[in-house]
């Protein structure tokens, strides 16, 4: 308890010095982290939005390695913002927060890709490309309409590619909004629909994706990180037990872990039912508004698309599927 007391008063003492020094955003006193793993060792913790080699930094803005015999630490926490709702407007915008195609309620910004030099906005075809009813150039918005998102002051892309959604009967899902239907998608909890998915043994016409890419206005309107969970870290394959987490328009920052593989399974969108094989399944991490999040392990690397569930579960398409058919990579 004194050896706390003691570093509090110290940090009181140091900080204004601390913070005015290159990089510095934040201090504090913690547990410093050796290798990774949280020590028992008291410390006077510097938060910086990058950390740097000492050779990029001066003397004077360099942190010593303690100060009047207590350890330092300093954390990579990248710039500190004021929480926003992910309804809300956003440039730039990131993954994880409201947009949609103009003729939609409002989906999931998933997260930026590239396809050779190019950055797109992913997520899926419902979202974004009206559930195959859209055309190539039609306007996104960001937030989506249902959430004040308007053609006149809120377009952030145009729409480049999707996968079309194939259903038995050839025919593509209902032009309207209120009538597009996978359980966690646009229109599902938000307009009030209840469409239902059903994992099932038997195969119909099958489906890997429901994705799709949205060409930026200016490359200055998104930014890579992911709402309330920070930068990508590569990709990975999902597997059974992983530990997964999302940021999405409607519930946010929500965690689980993959507890299916390899399911096939029948998706409703209105009154028609689209059949997705090679999918991964999760608990109940999200709700309608939630489709297109991107979904990541927790190492945050990028293991998922999600596009559909039911109360009780949460549909991803895994993201290697994705990538394949659309030409893209990180």
């Amino acid at each position: 308890m004194a050896e706390m007391q003691a570093i509090r008063a110290l940090l009181k003492e140091v900080a204004p010095r601390l913070l005015a020094q290159k990089n510095v955003l934040a201090t504090g006193v913690g547990y410093k982290v050796v290798n990774g793993q949280v020590s028992s060792e008291l410390s006077l913790v510097c938060s910086v939005e990058n950390k740097l080699n000492k050779s990029d930094l001066s003397a004077k803005d360099q942190i010593p390695i303690e100060m009047n015999g207590v350890q330092t630490d300093v954390v990579q926490s990248g710039r500190f913002r004021a929480l926003a709702l992910p309804t809300e407007r956003f440039r730039p915008a990131s993954g994880g927060v409201s947009v949609g195609h103009y003729e939609i309620t409002a989906g999931t910004f998933g997260c930026l890709v590239r396809r050779g030099s190019e950055l797109f906005m992913l997520s899926n075809n419902h979202v974004l490309a009206n559930s195959n009813a859209a055309q190539v150039g039609d306007a996104i918005l960001q937030p989506g309409p249902i959430d004040g998102g308007t053609l006149a002051n809120d377009q952030i892309a145009t729409l480049e590619e999707f996968i079309p959604i194939v259903f038995p009967d050839g025919g593509s899902s209902c032009k309207l909004a209120n009538a597009a239907g996978a359980v966690f998608n646009v229109t599902s909890g938000l307009m009030g629909s209840h469409a239902r998915m059903q994992v099932v043994t038997t195969r119909a016409v099958d489906n890997l994706v429901d994705a799709a890419i949205a060409r930026p206005l200016s490359p200055d309107d998104v930014t890579a990180d992911i709402f309330q969970i920070g930068a990508i870290n590569g990709t990975a394959e999902g597997v059974l037990g992983m530990a997964v987490q999302k940021s999405g328009r409607t519930t946010g920052h929500t965690q689980d872990v993959i507890r299916q593989i390899d399911v096939t399974v029948n998706v409703s969108y209105g009154s028609q039912t689209a059949t997705f094989t090679d999918q991964l399944l999760a608990g109940p991490m999200s709700q309608g508004g939630d489709s297109g999040s991107a979904i990541l392990s927790d190492q945050k690397e990028l293991v998922g698309l999600l596009f559909a569930g039911s109360g009780s579960s949460t549909i991803m398409n895994r993201i290697q599927n994705v990538f394949t058919l659309l030409n893209l990579s990180l």
